[in-house]
């Protein structure tokens, strides 16, 4: 069955996606092709671009091969996820510690190649690694976080030998060459469609690829589809048993619904919760994987460069002035764990996330509001990612609904999710309801990323606090554990006090899947392993 035949095939009215043809029903097609429907694609097939989004990740996972990978474990009821314990070869089959600590030496896989048949070296790795940590941007702060920060402390040492020197000791570091941004480029390829103003070509890598991983993109139609077919070539890793991966855009959440009970797919995420809580309890042909994600929470934050938002005051006035409640029940369903509503009092524990001691509360709201000088309040907006709305949009209105109680006028504005990152990067929204987890289950790597006065595009709030800058540092290197942990707890006090982001719940990963798709594995980045689906 060719593509074209494959993709106009229907099992159901085409008006389910707006008119675009469905996929062949799953009694129909082949066991070794997946066909997946999400709410919103990749923007980008780079996660080295600017404003790359979440499914991006997915596209790099994919595509791209990295020196290591994290191993898998099975949990008590059955759910797979991966192991962040565990580092396993992927395009390097073997690696070694210097004695003194400050280095690590790669042996790459001899017979590993690109999409195109070129073999991957030891060149390649430098390029690509220089790249990431020369570009700007996510993928720059991201290397860092693992004080991987200039191109000198990358060394070719032979072909199929390449070195990382260290320029200081930090247990971030070998995790964070297992994630997804120190992925291998093709480099000669790239630099073939480079030019003077773009030279490590990433206006060529938005829309082709130049991997070497387990599949190739044989087709991108942004704010469609993407269709990936196996690499048959791959040797980084078990040969994949799916052949083909269809991902294709619906918007609407019950049409996606739809579409996974009567077959015509096979997989949907993002789905509102309760959607995900009524279909894990029908006993019917679909099952929902449920995960709470790792150092990762919702959160509304605020802009602290500018009034009001600049005044701590007004900050805890809109924290005790949240519906919590109301959200966790009407827009969550219940699918996430609360963050809200601990005891007050200093911080006594390093669990991260953990609650905060705000709560609903009109009275404490109001006079907070009055001792910020603004007791008739003001207007702002916040701003939602629609690629998030089926929580995001209830919760805005809620959120709105409780602002007003306390003079606060919000107008709801709704960004595309296809720009929301790059809204980010903006750092000039006054108030926003996000959603942001760390790669690395560290609470340091957390406040590094979000509260840190490096201003990473993850500091939505643009927080600056010098004194918490040392705190996070002195977390990140210390070896002493009780430095450590008190550390930590001064990192959440300050947090929680200033306030500048209100963390709301720790989220949950939902995915829904016909009950023959089998191997799902939970992982960090949040997007499908087609690596390791197949169908009984």
């Amino acid at each position: 069955m060719d593509r074209r035949d494959f993709l106009a095939r229907t099992a159901a009215t085409s008006a389910a996606l707006g008119g675009l043809p469905l996929a062949v029903h799953a009694q129909a097609r082949p066991k070794d092709v997946l066909i997946v429907a999400n709410e919103f694609g990749p923007n980008s097939l780079d996660i080295h671009t600017v404003g790359a989004n979440r499914p991006a990740y997915g596209v790099s996972w994919l595509v791209y091969d990295r020196l290591m990978t994290f191993g898998k474990k099975r949990l008590p009821d059955g759910r797979v996820t991966y192991d962040a314990t565990k580092l396993e070869p992927e395009l390097a089959e073997s690696w070694q510690m210097a004695p003194d600590g400050m280095s690590v030496t790669f042996r790459l896989r001899r017979n590993a190649t690109f999409h195109d048949g070129t073999p991957v070296t030891a060149k390649d790795v430098k390029w690509s690694f220089d790249r990431a940590v020369s570009v700007g941007g996510f993928p720059t702060f991201q290397m860092a976080a693992g004080s991987l920060e200039k191109p000198e402390q990358f060394e070719v040492v032979d072909d199929h030998t390449f070195r990382v020197k260290f320029i200081r000791k930090d247990k971030l570091t070998m995790n964070n060459l297992a994630v997804v941004v120190p992925c291998v480029f093709n480099s000669e390829l790239v630099k073939k469609n480079a030019t003077a103003q773009d030279p490590w070509g990433l206006n060529w890598t938005r829309n082709n690829t130049a991997g070497g991983g387990a599949y190739k993109v044989e087709s991108f139609r942004p704010g469609q589809e993407i269709v990936y077919v196996r690499n048959d070539d791959w040797k980084c890793g078990p040969m994949p048993k799916l052949r083909r991966v269809v991902q294709r855009e619906v918007p609407n959440a019950g049409n996606r619904r739809a579409l996974l009970l009567r077959g015509d797919i096979d997989m949907t995420y993002d789905m509102p919760p309760k959607d995900f809580a009524e279909m894990a309890t029908d006993g019917g042909p679909v099952k929902v994987s449920t995960m709470p994600i790792e150092n990762a929470m919702f959160y509304v934050g605020m802009n602290t460069t500018r009034p009001p938002f600049d005044n701590v005051k007004v900050r805890q006035a809109v924290a005790w002035a949240l519906p919590y409640d109301k959200i966790h029940e009407a827009a969550l369903y219940g699918r996430g764990t609360k963050l809200y509503g601990g005891p007050p009092g200093p911080i006594k524990s390093t669990a991260w996330p953990q609650p905060t001691w705000y709560r609903t509360d009109l009275d404490k709201a109001r006079a907070l509001m009055a001792e910020a000088g603004v007791p008739n309040g003001f207007e702002t907006t916040l701003s939602i990612d629609l690629g998030g709305a089926t929580v995001g949009e209830p919760a805005a209105v809620l959120i709105q609904e409780a602002l007003a109680q306390i003079g606060i006028k919000a107008r709801i504005n709704k960004i595309p999710g296809a720009t929301w990152r790059a809204a980010l990067l903006k750092k000039d929204m006054p108030m926003i309801l996000n959603r942001f987890g760390g790669w690395l289950d560290f609470p340091e790597y957390f406040f590094y990323w979000c509260y840190h006065g490096q201003n990473a595009v993850f500091n939505t709030m643009s927080y600056q606090n010098p004194k918490l800058d040392r705190i996070i540092t002195n977390a990140r290197f210390a070896e002493n554990k009780a430095i450590y942990d008190s550390s930590v707890r001064e990192m959440i006090q300050i947090a929680y006090d200033e306030v500048p982001r209100i963390p709301l719940f720790q989220p949950s990963q939902d995915v829904a899947m016909r009950s023959d798709v089998m191997g799902f594995t939970y992982w960090f980045h949040l997007q499908p392993d087609y690596r390791q689906l197949y169908k009984a």
